[in-house]
């Protein structure tokens, strides 16, 4: 079982409002929002994710590469 703790934050009564109201009107809890932000905000920090250092690494093994004069070229190359 996890234990709970309480933090305080400090922020304009405004944007306090804004984003108590918000949340009343999505019928979710503020602080579940709040967490649901936290763990997005923690997850964004595994940078790079494997799918970056997995493409980094072929980049680097001379794969995926692709070689253009110009712009229209390389977007002709991979089909956009």
């Amino acid at each position: 079982m996890t234990k709970e703790v309480q933090m305080s934050i400090k922020m304009e009564a405004e944007l306090r409002d804004e984003f108590m109201a918000t949340a009343a009107t999505l019928h979710r809890p503020a602080a579940q929002i709040v967490r649901d932000l936290m763990r997005g905000f923690l997850a964004r920090q595994d940078i790079p994710n494997a799918e970056t250092i997995s493409a980094m690494q072929a980049v680097d093994h001379g794969e995926d590469l692709y070689r253009a004069k110009d712009a229209d070229d390389l977007f002709r190359q991979l089909g956009l």
